[in-house]
């Protein structure tokens, strides 16, 4: 992807390159909104779980469980989905069950699994009467490579971004073009950025990103 392509690259085009080449995929914790729905790739099956009975109704997966994400190995068995994903869902765990959900993760894919979370710790509370939203935990780059994922910064720099990612100043659009503007810088240094792409290949297959 040219630098060009990076400024223009939304945490969603980010997302979808890093599914790959997957055919089938596995959206832990979906919400009403997924990101795949704004993926311009279409996947031979996916399949949607959350506890949240609103999350059904969004009719971006061909299948929904409303189950507790942390329940996974008792709805799917292992190695049934080619890439098993968690955007924006690990933050509202606690630390040590955002462990035993990597671990189902990675036991359900075949390929790989990736996440898309805050760059650390950002408090959020309820909202749309969805006591699931609250924030309960924060990773950093460090962390989640201690983890064995490959991290990518995501959303341009930190710095610009404050809860459910709006700008910290105004004119909203002004800021959300530099914020844009930043991204390519980021990449790299996703220390620097608003929130963290993570990736683990777990086929040993070399990764398709740059």
């Amino acid at each position: 992807m040219s630098v060009l392509d990076r400024v223009s690259a939304t945490p969603e085009h980010l997302m979808e390159e890093a599914v790959g080449d997957a055919r089938t995929v596995l959206d832990v914790g979906c919400g009403t909104n997924s990101p795949l729905g704004r993926f311009r790739r279409r996947y031979e099956r996916t399949v949607g779980v959350d506890l949240f009975p609103a999350a059904a109704d969004s009719g971006i997966h061909d299948e929904y469980r409303l189950i507790d994400i942390l329940e996974l190995d008792q709805e799917f068995a292992e190695n049934s989905f080619d890439a098993v994903v968690a955007f924006d869902v690990i933050e509202h765990l606690s630390t040590s069950d955002v462990g035993k959900l990597l671990d189902l993760m990675e036991r359900i894919a075949r390929r790989r699994i990736v996440v898309h979370t805050p760059n650390g710790f950002l408090p959020q509370d309820e909202y749309e009467g969805n006591p699931l939203q609250v924030h309960r935990s924060g990773w950093s780059a460090e962390e989640m490579r201690s983890l064995g994922f490959r991290v990518f910064g995501s959303n341009g720099l930190r710095v610009l971004r404050g809860e459910e990612g709006r700008t910290r100043w105004r004119p909203d659009r002004f800021w959300g073009v530099v914020a844009r503007l930043t991204q390519p810088f980021v990449h790299r240094r996703p220390s620097l950025a608003y929130q963290l792409l993570c990736v683990k290949e777990l086929d040993g297959s070399a990764s398709t990103r740059s």
